[in-house]
């Protein structure tokens, strides 16, 4: 698959719903629809973070076929409308990123910015959403949410020391868990809620999850660690293990709703 082969605004992977888990890849592609060509951009930055989410798309494929779970992968880069904000957020569709300037979103008029809602953005997040639901109808139970991302190991000249990272907000049912488990590996270096904060209102894990009352945790991979498909799929056999651990626990089927934990700063 080439830089700019898009097929669709998302791809599902099938699974058994009644296990009561759902995977999300809001970065897995970097692909374009044909009429935006490469938004003025060279294709050599669409090999970069900040036109997907390096590695992920190989690991949520590996970890839906560990789990036996179904999964949804966003099917656009994230440089045409980033899936993984609200509908206002200030950079939901990036004219600046990372020093790169995406020329083909500037000047943007609110038609061409509704379009991209219209086309792209709403139907990912429409398949999110019937997913969740019928996950939990064949459940029987609350489904738990797992979504992955991955996170360059140097930005703005920050060096980042994590290996991996659980990013949460109000809920942090999955995410301690995870934490515990990963943290007893003494090879890792594991954040709490490093290298972002996961509290971005209008975000995934906050509009399917948080406002639902539905456990979730946001797993950050080091980029580096999963390039290839040997690291993908090795970082995929340690998680699904603990996944399927975290999905047996009741609480992660219970609906709870929690009040606010804080306000974050701006995501990168």
């Amino acid at each position: 698959m080439t830089a700019l082969s898009y097929k669709a605004a998302f791809e599902r992977i099938p699974g058994d719903s009644a296990k009561g888990m759902v995977l999300i890849a809001d970065h897995a592609m970097r692909a374009l629809p044909e009429t935006y060509g490469r938004l003025g951009l060279p294709e050599r930055e669409f090999d970069r973070h900040i036109a997907y989410d390096i590695g992920v798309e190989d690991v949520t494929r590996q970890l839906a076929h560990l789990t036996g779970v179904p999964a949804v992968l966003c099917g656009f880069s994230r440089l045409l409308i980033d899936p993984n904000r609200s509908e206002n957020d200030p950079t939901l569709i990036r004219q600046l990123y990372d020093g790169t300037i995406i020329g083909g979103n500037y000047p943007l008029g609110e038609e061409e910015r509704n379009r991209r809602l219209e086309l792209y953005y709403r139907p990912y997040h429409a398949a999110v959403s019937a997913l969740i639901e019928e996950t939990a109808t064949a459940s029987g139970a609350a489904p738990l949410i797992v979504s992955v991302h991955s996170f360059t190991p140097v930005m703005q000249d920050r060096h980042r020391p994590w290996h991996v990272g659980l990013l949460w907000d109000r809920d942090d049912r999955a995410t301690r868990f995870l934490l515990d488990t990963l943290s007893r590996d003494p090879t890792l270096t594991v954040g709490d809620n490093e290298p972002y904060d996961g509290a971005l209102p209008g975000d995934t894990m906050h509009r399917h999850g948080t406002m639902n009352g539905y456990a979730h945790t946001l797993i950050e991979i080091r980029q580096d660690l999963i390039a290839d498909r040997v690291g993908a799929n090795s970082w995929a056999e340690r998680l699904a293990p603990m996944l399927d651990a975290l999905n047996t626990r009741p609480d992660m089927h219970e609906t709870k709703h929690y009040g606010s934990r804080t306000d974050a700063p701006a995501r990168e």
